[in-house]
């Protein structure tokens, strides 16, 4: 098993991932296909590019190794289908919100399960992370009577990536990352294949406009996003790497300024700035290096 250091360089990678996990909902606004296709589409060039960097490892996964990876796969194709699905029940600010609670699950879980030590003052910064969020979301949400259907399912998406991340988590403990994000994204692929099936009817890309969405959503967010992600939960605490999620409703605001023309409130700024200063503040509560 490797120590987990908690080493700055590595909170930065973390943070460079969410920065491409927060690009999904760039290429999601341009994709022309349905939602639960284009989850499927991203796991097909996902896999065509994860394949060459994770070559020489596949050899070394056990059938046991599978079998589990599956099922993390299921979860991660699960929190897609089940979250796209929220966002045309609620506003995507309610779904991005509740979406984004993982650490009230990964916490908890972390210190039962798996004896993960909690620093003294960690809730403090976790905390402050989390009210950055609802700052930021805030100005946006909608909270009606006809939105509930799609916050708790919002909610639900939030239950699946975060036991997606904790089995991933665990199997970092002696599985390299790219491996595991093969064999998740394989797992997810068939998942999502046959929910979109289900749901919307197989669909393919016929045109470059239909095509270069998919393509950019399987490299920039699954393969690139995920895969550092996966690779830094090596390196990092579960509960750190949970908190610094948290940051990608801030990146996420920042590319709608950026590429959308999409107006930033003083309200949305301030939660942004909170964002930043929760996470800075749990990362202090960690081993310096």
């Amino acid at each position: 098993m490797e120590k987990r250091l908690n080493s700055t360089k590595y909170v930065m990678l973390q943070m460079v991932a969410a920065a491409f996990l927060s690009s999904n909902g760039i290429w999601v606004r341009f994709s022309s296909l349905g939602l639960l296709n284009t989850g499927f589409y991203r796991m097909v060039f996902a896999i065509i590019f994860l394949l060459p960097m994770a070559w020489k490892e596949i050899p070394a996964l056990k059938k046991k190794d599978w079998i589990i990876l599956f099922f993390a796969g299921a979860f991660l194709a699960g929190d897609i289908a089940v979250f796209n699905f929220a966002m045309t029940k609620t506003s995507l600010a309610n779904a991005n919100l509740l979406v984004n609670m993982t650490p009230f699950v990964i916490m908890p879980v972390s210190y039962f399960l798996f004896k993960e030590k909690i620093p003294k003052f960690f809730f403090v910064g976790a905390l402050v992370a989390i009210a950055g969020v609802v700052i930021l979301i805030c100005g946006k949400a909608a909270p009606t009577s006809t939105n509930y259907w799609g916050d708790i399912l919002a909610f639900v998406a939030m239950f699946f990536y975060a036991v997606y991340i904790l089995i991933t988590y665990r199997m970092r403990d002696r599985l390299p990352g790219n491996a595991i994000m093969f064999g998740c994204t394989v797992s997810a692929c068939i998942c999502l294949f046959i929910i979109a099936g289900i749901g919307e009817g197989n669909q393919i890309p016929t045109t470059w406009n239909q095509f270069w969405p998919l393509l950019c959503l399987g490299i920039c967010q699954q393969a690139i996003g995920q895969g550092l992600f996966v690779h830094c939960q090596g390196k990092l605490s579960v509960n750190l790497t949970s908190v610094i999620t948290l940051s990608q409703p801030a990146i996420a605001a920042i590319y709608s300024f950026l590429i959308f023309g999409e107006k930033l409130s003083m309200v949305e700024i301030l939660g942004i700035v909170i964002v930043v200063i929760g996470i800075f503040l749990v990362k202090m509560q960690y081993q310096k290096k």
